[in-house]
């Protein structure tokens, strides 16, 4: 494998930023607010989840104790 200069790599690094297609700011909006949307969807369904086997544990436990 050949050996790459600092300087030929800088003009690489260069080269390839070129080809980048960047997203417009109304793009990167709508995936920010994207991304909150299902972050908040995801933090409801796991509290939802967590919420519901805290429930099946205390019941099971509630059992075991003979308070059911």
């Amino acid at each position: 494998m050949a050996k790459t200069s600092p300087t030929e790599f800088i003009n690489q690094v260069k080269a390839e930023t070129r080809k980048v297609v960047w997203p417009t700011p109304r793009q990167t909006m709508t995936t920010a607010i994207m991304v909150i949307i299902m972050t908040g969807l995801l933090a409801l369904f796991f509290f939802g989840i967590d919420a519901m086997f805290g429930w099946i544990v205390r019941m099971l436990l509630g059992l075991a104790s003979g308070q059911g």
